[in-house]
């Protein structure tokens, strides 16, 4: 053998071994990565294909075509068990179920055994004894048979067949409905979606949450001006953080909302039995109210402490139902829990698209309903103050049009807005509201250029 034969060999015996030191920890590292992501991809497969077709009354083929159709999560081999009402959603190694329970919709098991989670004294409120179909709207579904001359319905109708027409910059909508003057003027639906679908909030919920801290706080039983009441946080600075500064997200704590990431967001809603406690958890990374971030994280801790002030499992699982859903003719409202049994203020509510108008309405009204004052006078007020370090963009759990968002839209304009393009938009000095559901990622649909068109067809 030559001695270029020997160098040649030597060279690739060294290139080898280069390659193995350089990519075999590279590998291993990739490896570990999706290992610590399969407990989210099957949480997040389980928990929403569960919730969609017994919650939404979807089909296991549409939310796989659309909700489940990305990423890791497509490659999920999930099986639903019609008669147990649970799905079981695998990926290489792993494997998550989520589980029925009347009333509170779907619940991802973690940490806590099925028989626990079924056997909490869930309180299933009965529904208010009308037949919404003869009563008149809001109150029930029965709709005036004029529309207001002020509204042209040609640009509406277009505005809105625009935006179901899955072109660029319009694509994922479910669904649309527009209120003016507290009256029902359009409601338009995707083929494949109706009025019999119930349509996940995501973090549309903290809105509501808003609105049921400002429940208790008419009750006399919370201060949002109050220390957050957390016994972990007394030996720290974190004992100074008050409601309100969870409410407005410039609590202070350390957070990442990522959601197409391995994040605490992702982890706090596909692997935390108790996401309230995950979120207080974290530690403080900035003084209270100076530093404005984004955190699912907070209104999961509001929720957990608005347990804690009722004080009483089946006053509280009754709580939701029984002084906001049903006083605003919220029929088809489903709160979900934790697998501690804390509802999910952050991220899961499930209603029909009339019903979401309805909790618009309330806030248009501020907190009035037909004459009964349901949020404390000035709570919508509360609502719309901008949050400091939020640049006029947010407020206490709703989104501001303060910093310019939407140009062209009032600068009233307040808003609940849920991940992949969920939305309520309350505009108050156009006495309007707007209802948009679908499934967009960032940059699928316009949503300023949405609102404008629906906004210049008011004469």
């Amino acid at each position: 053998m030559s001695s270029h034969s020997f160098i040649f060999i030597a060279m690739k015996r060294k290139i080898l071994i280069t390659l193995s030191i350089v990519l075999l920890p590279a590998l291993g590292a990739g490896v570990y990565y999706i290992h610590l992501l399969t407990p989210i991809i099957t949480g997040y497969a389980a928990k929403n294909l569960a919730s969609d077709v017994f919650v939404g009354n979807r089909t296991q083929q549409s939310v796989e075509a659309i909700d489940l159709n990305f990423s890791f999560i497509k490659f999920t081999k999930n099986t639903i068990d019609y008669k147990k009402k649970e799905v079981t959603s695998c990926f290489l190694w792993a494997t998550s179920k989520a589980i029925y329970i009347e009333g509170f919709g779907c619940t991802l098991v973690r940490g806590v055994d099925e028989a626990t989670i079924r056997n909490r004294p869930y309180s299933v409120v009965p529904l208010p004894a009308i037949n919404p179909d003869s009563v008149a709207w809001p109150a029930g579904d029965k709709l005036a048979d004029t529309i207001p001359s002020c509204i042209d319905m040609n640009k509406l109708n277009v505005a809105l067949a625009k935006a179901l027409r899955d072109t660029v910059g319009n694509k994922g909508t479910f669904a649309i409905a527009v209120a003016y003057k507290n009256q029902l003027i359009a409601e338009k639906y995707h083929a494949g979606f109706s009025s019999k679908n119930r349509f996940l909030s995501w973090s549309m919920a903290k809105s509501f949450t808003h609105a049921l801290v400002g429940i208790l706080v008419k009750k006399g039983l919370m201060d949002v001006t109050a220390k957050a009441d957390i016994s972990e946080w007394q030996k720290d600075k974190r004992a100074n953080i008050t409601i309100e500064n969870l409410m407005h997200m410039n609590s202070g704590l350390k957070w990442n909302e990522d959601y197409g990431n391995l994040s605490n967001v992702t982890v706090m809603l596909h692997e935390a039995d108790n996401m309230g406690a995950f979120a207080y958890g974290k530690p403080l990374v900035a003084k209270p109210d100076s530093l404005w971030l984004y955190s699912s994280g907070t209104t999961n801790i509001v929720t957990s402490i608005i347990r804690k002030k009722i004080g009483n499992d089946a006053e509280y699982y009754a709580f939701p139902r029984k002084e906001l859903f049903n006083p605003i003719g919220m029929r088809s409202a489903i709160f979900e829990t934790d697998a501690s049994g804390t509802f999910v203020g952050s991220s899961y509510i499930y209603a029909s698209m009339r019903d979401y108008v309805r909790f618009g309405l309330l806030y248009l009204n501020k907190g009035n309903w037909l004459g009964n004052q349901i949020l404390p006078i000035g709570w919508t007020d509360n609502a719309m103050k901008p949050a400091n370090g939020s640049g006029g963009k947010y407020g206490s759990f709703f989104w501001l049009n303060q910093s310019g968002e939407f140009p062209n839209v009032p600068r009233d304009l307040y808003m609940c807005k849920g991940h992949d393009g969920q939305a309520i938009y309350i505009i108050p000095s156009l006495q309007l509201v707007v209802v948009r559901t679908g499934f967009s990622k960032k940059n699928d649909f316009d949503f300023p250029e949405f609102l404008t068109s629906i906004v210049k067809a008011i004469k």
